[in-house]
């Protein structure tokens, strides 16, 4: 079927469901309170964020001609549409906490992958957003991938995660995570309220599971052994049809796996929609900011864990039910998403800047781009920090991007960049790998010798250069670029205590008598 509906849906009660199919429990009921404003009204004042996991830019709202994502490109007609957004690092559970904290995660201490084997974990004098939040009287909620911990630090009022059911069930089971909004918005209707629906599509589940596809797009579609997720109606694509990005080669193999993406891109979309309808029945759309965003790009070579544009660039769409002046408009100010935490705060009214933070936020709100487009020339920046992905993915790298140069210091240049397990399993990198072991022709933008060995800095000119492929570090034509963007990263990489910002030539040295004046001291590489 090619670019059509599935025909297998049918309506499936959700208690039936719940029953067969999930065996989830039973849920809770908490107190309510209701605030009031000025003028004595009841007033409610919320936050809901969309989280797509490995997400990148298909859609139609983004241009994409063949996917099917009708619900999101709904809401960016009735949102302020981001060109220039950036995650702060490409990696899921680092992602997440930077997201939640404000933080880059080698100042925030989630500096990989948050689970047992790996066991990465932030910081526990770390102030996330929930926890911000709940002293000043704010409920919060999570439905779907938290992937952060210590429970502690990240502590939501209503959590149904990953740490109590399966991911799938919570992250791709949208009948699931519509009935768990649905049970939220009941219980905290009459209070302010923060809630975050963090969905496990488009991400990869193809090493873990196989016979769900390498994207988990079989799972839940109806046939024999898959399951039925009763709101979701599959659409499945051509993929001799489809567009594909400059990053992903150009083979039957790619194309498959990229069409299987799509199907779970559309599980997404059709998730997305049933959400923000939970919030329109529940009386509440013209009460609360919504917020729809990635945590890093896509699982493809070049994207997730690099920090080249296909992993750190993000779709982000902002829409206020009081700011309408900009609805589907564009803008290009430069965002990182560390400034979500800062929009959040501002939009409760509560101070960015408070005593009880050991660190200071160094983003910003993003609420007056709802009002205008701030002036801003090719010096306006964002910084990116990757430290691990995998424990095994020790591969360090800071960067600073304006809007036309990006700057990458790789720490461990010497080393092969790593690959993670998820992607080496995919369709895409296994053809990548056979045909360069065949010495076979590979229609791909790099070499797999270029993409492992990298140089120390890599410099690029994305107006004249967008696919970063032309490095201009060493230059001399870009000597005095280089070594501003240079100054500018350093100096990022002092204000968030980044403890790798003398690596890899010098030590850093911040005890005894450079505790209040630390100093990078050189190991004597250069000699």
């Amino acid at each position: 079927m090619k670019n059509g509906r599935s025909n297998r849906f049918c309506a499936v009660n959700i208690v039936w469901m719940l029953l067969l199919l999930l065996d989830i429990g039973g849920f809770h009921v908490f107190g309510k309170k209701v605030e009031k404003n000025f003028h004595g009204n009841e007033q409610k004042k919320n936050v809901l964020l969309l989280l797509a996991d490995d997400g990148g830019f298909e859609m139609g709202a983004y241009r994409n001609r063949i996917v099917q994502t009708p619900n999101l490109d709904r809401l960016a007609k009735k949102s302020l549409i981001f060109n220039n957004a950036f995650t702060s690092v490409s990696s899921c559970s680092p992602s997440r906490a930077a997201l939640l904290t404000g933080q880059p995660s080698h100042e925030n201490g989630m500096y990989g992958l948050h689970q047992g084997i790996h066991h990465f974990d932030s910081f526990r004098n770390t102030k996330s957003l929930p926890n911000i939040l709940k002293n000043h009287g704010i409920a919060s909620g999570i439905i779907g991938k938290k992937h952060v911990g210590p429970s502690e630090t990240f502590k939501f009022d209503y959590e149904r995660t990953e740490e109590k059911y399966s991911v799938n069930q919570v992250g791709r089971n949208i009948t699931l995570i519509k009935t768990f909004v649905r049970e939220f918005l009941e219980t905290y209707k009459n209070e302010k309220f923060f809630l975050m629906v963090a969905f496990h599509d488009p991400h990869r589940c193809g090493r873990i599971t196989p016979q769900y596809g390498s994207f988990c797009e079989k799972w839940g579609n109806g046939e024999t052994g898959m399951g039925h997720i009763p709101d979701w109606q599959p659409i499945y694509y051509a993929w001799d049809e489809i567009d594909l990005p400059y990053y992903i080669q150009d083979t039957e193999e790619a194309r498959r796996d990229v069409a299987a993406q799509y199907t779970t891109i559309s599980r997404l979309d059709q998730g997305v929609g049933l959400v923000l309808r939970e919030l329109e029945a529940a009386g509440l759309a013209n009460d609360t900011l919504v917020m729809y965003t990635s945590d890093n790009g896509p699982p493809f070579a070049s994207g997730r864990t690099n920090l080249y544009d296909p992993g750190v660039r993000e779709p982000f769409f902002l829409h206020s039910p009081d700011n309408t002046k900009r609805q589907n408009q564009v803008t290009y100010s430069m965002t990182s998403l560390n400034d979500v935490v800062p929009t959040i705060l501002d939009w409760f009214k509560i101070p960015l800047k408070h005593k009880s933070r050991k660190n200071e936020l160094t983003g910003k709100s993003l609420l007056p781009l709802l009002d205008h487009e701030p002036t801003e020339d090719n010096t306006t920046a964002v910084f990116m920090s990757q430290s691990f992905h995998e424990v095994t993915m020790s591969y360090f790298m800071r960067a600073i991007r304006t809007k036309r140069y990006k700057l990458i210091h790789n720490l461990n240049y010497q080393i092969p960049f790593p690959i993670d397990k998820d992607f080496y399993m995919s369709p895409t990198f296994q053809d990548i790998l056979n045909r360069t072991l065949a010495k076979q022709s590979l229609p791909w933008y790099k070499s797999l010798k270029d993409y492992y060995y990298r140089p120390e800095w890599e410099l690029y000119d994305l107006h004249l250069d967008p696919e970063e492929l032309r490095n201009l570090a060493g230059k001399a034509s870009m000597k005095f670029i280089q070594k501003d963007l240079e100054d500018r990263l350093n100096e990022w990489l002092e204000q968030t205590k980044d403890p790798w910002r003398c690596a890899p030539h010098a030590i850093l040295q911040d005890a005894g008598p450079f505790k209040n004046k630390n100093k990078c001291m050189t190991l004597g590489h250069m000699l």
